[in-house]
């Protein structure tokens, strides 16, 4: 394949995902602000998830104050963020016009329709005012390009470079979206002990449409400590970061060449030690830096990525 055609089809698959990862991102700070001890008018809470995604510097020098509905606009319709929810929609569209021949017709057709029908009613219909709408609209158009693609797409390496951008943009925005909560949970105390809460990390879990499978397969009661393992360890959750780190691994042997040894190797690498791992391995205080190695972990494997398969220059 073509180094072109496969970083589009690479690049669609992050876009697409790291749309959906937004939402879910945008869900639980949206009605963790809402509760009274949540919803403080500093926006520290607000902040903190800008910082975890790498995005407060662009905010700020955007609009300075930290507002609640300031964030949430810049979030989901700010046309100046690159990484805005509208922009990703956009960008995946323009990544999948680019490579309409590779692709089935019903794919276009799903990724062009969606955004068109984003940039239409963004103005109106979808707003900071009615966000939760907005979110649940991205889910189910993500839900059902999902289908799509498992549905109409060749399994050929198009197929699979598409996966590997997915699962490794899956797994970055599940350990940014478990930082946020942490962050969150910390109250500016990074050595303070994981609290209780039942609430906040129930939204979480239902941020991950894994709250029922949790209920389903797991005694345990809902704590940090139990959701941070479900959602990380567990082999059977859908977006678990063990589940995203596997499918990377497993899709990158498929479309393996002459100089990507060593590439294979560290995704394989990330996949044993989360196949391995447990929460008991971990001290509460040392969370946060792990899940810090794990995204340090996913920048270089797509640096790497861009060097041995899609054409990108060593970076400076």
């Amino acid at each position: 394949m073509l180094s072109r055609t496969a970083d589009h089809v690479y690049w669609l698959g992050r876009y697409a995902e790291r749309a959906e990862n937004l939402a879910r991102t945008l869900d639980v700070q949206y009605r963790l602000s809402l509760l009274p001890h949540e919803g403080r008018s500093d926006g520290t809470a607000w902040q903190r998830m800008l910082g975890t995604l790498g995005l407060e510097g662009g905010y700020l020098e955007r609009h300075g104050v930290v507002e609640a509905h300031r964030v949430i606009d810049f979030l989901a319709f700010d046309k100046g963020n690159p990484s805005s929810i509208l922009n990703c929609l956009r960008a995946a569209r323009e990544n999948a016009r680019a490579v309409r021949g590779t692709i089935s017709s019903e794919m276009w057709e799903t990724f062009n329709s969606t955004w068109l029908e984003a940039r239409e009613n963004a103005p109106s219909r979808f707003s900071a005012r009615n966000v939760a709408e907005f979110v649940d609209w991205v889910k189910y158009r993500a839900h059902l390009a999902r289908g799509v693609v498992l549905g109409s797409m060749l399994r050929d390496e198009g197929y699979h470079f598409m996966q590997i951008g997915t699962f490794l943009e899956r797994s970055d925005g599940v350990v940014r979206l478990l930082l946020t909560r942490l962050a969150c949970e910390a109250d500016g105390d990074e050595a303070t002990p994981l609290t209780h809460d039942y609430y906040p990390w129930s939204v979480l879990l239902r941020a991950l449409s894994a709250y029922e499978i949790f209920r389903r397969v797991s005694r345990d009661s809902v704590t940090p400590a139990n959701v941070l393992g479900f959602a990380i360890f567990r082999r059977d959750v859908p977006r678990s970061v063990y589940r995203s780190a596997a499918l990377v691994y497993e899709n990158l042997q498929e479309v393996a060449n002459a100089q990507s040894a060593e590439t294979e190797r560290r995704a394989g690498q990330l996949h044993a030690s989360l196949r391995f791992g447990t929460m008991d391995s971990i001290s509460p205080a040392h969370v946060t830096d792990y899940l810090h190695d794990i995204l340090g972990t996913t920048a270089n494997l797509s640096e790497r990525i861009g060097r041995d398969f899609l054409g990108h220059a060593h970076a400076a």
